[in-house]
C-alpha cells in the first residue's frame, strides 16, 4: 500500500501551487474559477469482461464523485446533476466520496436527503466514504444522510447485484485510505470465486494493492483529475493516494487483470479553480466479452 502523506504536507504543496495560478492572465483566472467548474463532461465507458453474465448486457451505470458542497460546489448544481443523472436511465448509481468539503461545518445538511432520494437506480444505490467524508467527526453525519436517501452504504463490505434470472455480479466497497481503514479481504469475505466484481475505492492508488485480488474493476474518484494542469508542467494538485493515477483509464496486472477507472469528480477543494480538468460523470455500460 503507498505510503501515507500527512494533510499538513499535503496542504503545505497545495498552498505552494497557489504561486503558479497567479501566473495565469484575468482571462484564465476567470476561466479557471468560474467557467470549467461549470463545463460538465459526460464519459461513456464500456465494461467488458468475460465473467459478466448475458444478462447484464446493457446494464447501465453512472458514476458521480467528490461534490465537495459547501466549497464551490453548490446545492443548485446538486439538483441540476440529479436531473441529468435521471435522464441518463441509469440501472446503478455509485458515488464515489467527499459528498461536503467539510461535514462538521456544512449548514445546509437538512436539504441534502430530499435531493439525493431524487435519484432512481432500480437495481440500486450505492456509496463509499471519501477522506472528506470522515473529516470533522462527518463520519456518521455522511453514513446517515446517504442511507437516509436510500443509498446502501459499503465499509469493508461486498454486495451482490442480482437480476430476476438470479445471474448476479459483486459489488465492493472499501473505507478511504487517508482517513479510514480500507480492507480488501473483509471486503471480499462473502464473494465466491468466479463472479465479475467492481470495487469502489476512493483512493485510486489502491489499485496497486487491489491488482493481487480477484476484482476486475475499480471505480475511483478522490483525485479531481489533478484538479489544475498546466501545461508542460502538469497537474499541480495530487492528493495522497492519488499521486499515481490521476483520470481516465488504466490497466493493471499481468495480462491487465484489473482495469482502473479514475473519475475527475463534480466539485473543487482547496483551491477553488479547475483548469484543463473539467468536472465529470460516468456512464458505464457491462457488456459480456465473448470467446
Amino acid at each position: 500500500m503507498p505510503k501515507k502523506t500527512t494533510r499538513r504536507t499535503f496542504l503545505k504543496r497545495t498552498i505552494g501551487s497557489l504561486f503558479t495560478l497567479f501566473g495565469l492572465s484575468s482571462g484564465g483566472y476567470y476561466y479557471a474559477n468560474k467557467i470549467e467548474p461549470s463545463m460538465l463532461g459526460i464519459e461513456q465507458i464500456t465494461i467488458t469482461h468475460s465473467l459478466i453474465p448475458d444478462s447484464f448486457n446493457g446494464i447501465r451505470i453512472v458514476q458521480f464523485s467528490d461534490t465537495h458542497l459547501g466549497f464551490q460546489y453548490t446545492l443548485h448544481q446538486l439538483k441540476k446533476l440529479v436531473n441529468q443523472i435521471n435522464q441518463l436511465k441509469p440501472d446503478l448509481i455509485f458515488f464515489t466520496g467527499d459528498l461536503m468539503d467539510e461535514p462538521n461545518r456544512y449548514t445546509e445538511m437538512n436539504k441534502l436527503v430530499p435531493i439525493l432520494e431524487k435519484l432512481h437506480a432500480p437495481l440500486g444505490k450505492f456509496c463509499i466514504f471519501g477522506n472528506h467524508d470522515h473529516g470533522g467527526y462527518g463520519s456518521d453525519l455522511y453514513r446517515n444522510i446517504m442511507e437516509a436517501a436510500n443509498f446502501t452504504v459499503l465499509l469493508n463490505q461486498s454486495s451482490v447485484i442480482k437480476l430476476q434470472d438470479h445471474s448476479k455480479i459483486y459489488l465492493l466497497g472499501i473505507d478511504d485510505a487517508m482517513l479510514g481503514s480500507p480492507d480488501l479481504p473483509l471486503a471480499l469475505k462473502n464473494v465466491p470465486k468466479n463472479n465479475f466484481t467492481i470495487l469502489l475505492s476512493h483512493a485510486p492508488d489502491l489499485a496497486d494493492d487491489a491488482q493481487n485480488y480477484p476484482i476486475h474493476w475499480q471505480l475511483s474518484g478522490h483525485s479531481h483529475g489533478g484538479q489544475v494542469k498546466i501545461p508542460l508542467i502538469g497537474a499541480l494538485i495530487k492528493p495522497p493516494f492519488a499521486q499515481k493515477y490521476l483520470e481516465g483509464l488504466y490497466t493493471l496486472g499481468e495480462g491487465n487483470k484489473l482495469t482502473l477507472y479514475v473519475n475527475r469528480g463534480l466539485g473543487t477543494t482547496r483551491l477553488p479553480f479547475r483548469f484543463l480538468s473539467k468536472p465529470e460523470l460516468t456512464v458505464f455500460t457491462l457488456n459480456k466479452e465473448k470467446a
